[in-house]
Formats: C-alpha cells, structure tokens, sequence
C-alpha cells in the first residue's frame, strides 16, 4: 500500500473507538493489526466482532471493553496530562512504528519533541555493584553530550542511574504499568522531574494499571524499539535485561555489552553476550563510533536456550484471520492513516510486580555488601550509589573489614574479598 501524504492525530471519536478496541480483552498489538486490516477501521472492526466470533470456532472470546471504563480513561488521562499518541500520528516514534507489533497507543506524558531524537537505551540490574552505577552514569552523561537521548525502563538500579544522570538533557522513562501506578511507586519523584525537564514518560498500558510479571517484557521490548542501541551494563545470565537485549537483536538494533569481573554473577550475562558478537562498551565512544558507522545487525547473539524463557505476552485471537492477512501492511483507519516505514533479575519475566524493596528498610551493612563486588570501587562512589551519610558508609566498611570480608586497595579503592 502506498504511504499516506500526511501523519494525522485520532479526532476524538476514533481515539474513543481505538481505545476501546486495544482495551478489549484478549484483544493485543497483534490481533488490535489483523482487524483494523481486516476491517479498514477501529469502529468498523468493533461493529463486526459480534458476528465475526459467532463464526469463529476459537476457544476464548473477545470481551469488547465497556464505554463508560473507555471515557473514564479518556477523562483520566486529561487529569493526568497524559495525551495518547496513535500510530497514524506525527509524534509517533519512527524506529518504535517500525518493529513487529508496535503498541497502537502510547500513553505520554510529558515531551512529544524528544521521541523523535536518536536514542541509546541503557538497562542492567536492579541489584547493580556501585562499579555498575557508576559506569552507567557516566555513560549516560558521556551519551547526552552527544546529544542521545537515553532511554530505560525506570526499574532501580541501572535504569534509575542512567534516568538521573541524563535528566538535563531529557531522558525519556518507559513503565510497565499505566501512569496512576508507576512502578517501583518510591520513583514518582523521579517522574515528576523528568516531565518537568522535558523528558517524557510513556506506556502503552491503561491509566490505572498494576504491572504483572509478564507486563516487564512488554515494556522492554518498546525501550529497545524506541533506541538505535542497547547497552546492558550488568546482567545475570536469568536477568531481564538480556530480554530487552533479545528484542533489540530481533528488532535489528546494535547490541552493546560492558564487561565485567569473571568473579561477578552480576556480569555473566553481559561476558556471555561479548562472547557471542556484541559489541565492547567501555565508555561513550564505543557507542558513538558503532551508531555513526551505521553497524548493522549481528546475528543471532542467543544460542538456543542461551536467553531467558519468553511467555506469551497478550492474551490474543491469533487465528481470527489467515496467515496472509496477519502479515499485511496495516490498512489506514478512517480519516486517521498509519504511515509505515520501511521495514537480572532471577524472574524470567524481568521483574517481579511487587513493591517491597526500598533501601530505606536494608541495614548499612548489608546495602553496601550488595554494592560491592569483586571489581575495586572509589569510596565516594560507594557513598552516592548507597545513598546513605559516609558516616555509615564507611561505619558498614570498617564492620567488613574486621569481618575479613573487604579489601582496601589504593587511592581509597574498596573491594570484596
């Protein structure tokens, strides 16, 4: 099909019809494509599902989303100032259109103008060594003066290190659950500064949705569809972040992985992505340099059963339709087209969905064990990524150490033993 002349925002009413559709139960990216295909339009395919799953031998049915829980959102949304960017939109991210099964909708808070500037995407654990914290700030800080935008999916750890380091020049966060209920909830700060410092925040869940352990993949795969790069910077071999790495192979983006001590299980994830033809990043150039020369795509970096088990992410009528028109270019909806382009966590799933661990309830003593590894680290950095007084720090460093458990290196360097 021809591309149309113009990209185009929803009107009201067909925000009201594709709204209901994607919110329809059973109803995800996938199955939300075949019937706007099938059908030319949000409305039209709602009007002919009633008789369409009369016809339909499938075993679960599509329970169309009711009104009055559509124009609640809709109303939300405007409290919020969440506006919801369409597919057919200008404002929808070209990189973002381009992959398989793209979110129709994208919630958005925040700047419209920043998805459109080139983005590397940093992600890592959420039980990251200070070392990790460290290298992904300055990363992200070394990536922002050249004028990247970093994206990451707002978890703790790595995402929340790579989030503030690049605040001033926009950074944009990608939940796992809807705006009323970000997750982890400590971070709505983290949010609120990020908007108002022109970055953006964006989901493609509904307003007040709880994330689940499957919704963390879901997110991930827009954080690597948003970004020409990856950078994993610590990652156990189960981690989540390997998750978001294999979408980014899949979606044809650059994979980079930052070494880390053979000693670490917080780096067997990342070593064994060097081992299988990701890129070496050991600072801002290695990102740079690998963008600029166009790298192209690096085979298939995940052996089998190198990668995390994937579930299935939607709960969806896969065969309403045949096989052709799955795979067809997404029809244009009424009055609104869709442009096309040219084509560490122990949980498999990412992230647990529950919002228990805050570093307000760890003791000294074991926040700064979880930040040390075999990998020497400053003292300093030691204070800043365990946000705690250096007088505890270092309190809980002297507790180690009689311990027979630290090692004191020089130039006030710290290690575990």
């Amino acid at each position: 099909m021809s591309e149309p002349s113009s990209a185009s925002r929803l009107t009201e009413e067909q925000l009201f019809h594709w709204l209901q559709l994607i919110r329809s139960e059973n109803v995800g990216p996938r199955t939300f494509r075949q019937l706007v295909n099938k059908f030319g339009g949000a409305q039209a395919a709602l009007e002919a599902l009633p008789a369409l799953l009369a016809r339909s031998a499938h075993g679960r049915m599509i329970r169309i989303a009711e009104p009055d829980d559509v124009r609640a959102e809709m109303e939300r949304a405007k409290q919020l100032g969440v506006r919801f960017v369409s597919l057919g939109d200008a404002d929808y991210p070209a990189p973002l259109r381009a992959i398989e099964a793209p979110p129709p909708l994208l919630a958005l808070r925040g700047s419209a103008e920043i998805l459109s500037r080139p983005c590397v995407a940093i992600v890592g654990s959420r039980n990251a060594s200070a070392a990790g914290l460290t290298f992904a700030e300055r990363l992200a800080q070394g990536l922002a003066r050249e004028n990247y935008v970093i994206v990451s999916g707002l978890a703790r750890g790595v995402d929340l290190s790579a989030h503030r380091a690049s605040l001033a020049a926009g950074t944009i966060a990608v939940l796992a659950g809807g705006h009323s209920r970000p997750y982890p909830s400590e971070h709505r700060p983290l949010i609120e500064e990020i908007i108002a410092r022109g970055g953006a925040v964006v989901t493609e869940m509904p307003l007040e949705w709880e994330p689940r352990g499957r919704d963390f993949p879901r997110r991930n795969r827009i954080v690597s569809g948003l970004s020409r790069g990856v950078v994993v910077v610590e990652a156990a071999r189960r981690s989540g972040s390997l998750i978001t790495a294999r979408f980014a192979m899949e979606q044809g983006r650059e994979i980079f992985a930052v070494p880390g001590s053979p000693l670490d299980p917080r780096a067997e994830g990342t070593n064994d992505l060097l081992r299988q033809g990701a890129t070496l990043c050991i600072g801002p150039d290695d990102v740079t340099r690998a963008l600029a020369a166009g790298a192209g795509r690096q085979g298939d970096l995940f052996g089998e059963g190198d990668a995390p088990t994937e579930e299935p992410f939607w709960e969806e009528m896969d065969d309403l339709f045949s096989l052709q028109e799955r795979t067809s270019a997404f029809a244009h909806d009424r009055a609104a087209p869709v442009a096309q382009e040219p084509a560490e966590s122990a949980s498999r799933n990412g992230e647990p969905a529950t919002d228990d661990e805050t570093t307000d309830t760890v003791d000294p003593v074991t926040r700064v064990t979880a930040l040390l590894g075999p990998a020497p680290v400053a003292i300093d950095d030691l204070v800043r990524a365990a946000g705690l007084p250096a007088r505890e720090v270092n309190a809980a460093l002297l507790e180690l150490d009689l311990a027979g458990r630290l090692v004191r290196h020089g130039s006030n360097l710290v290690s575990l033993a």
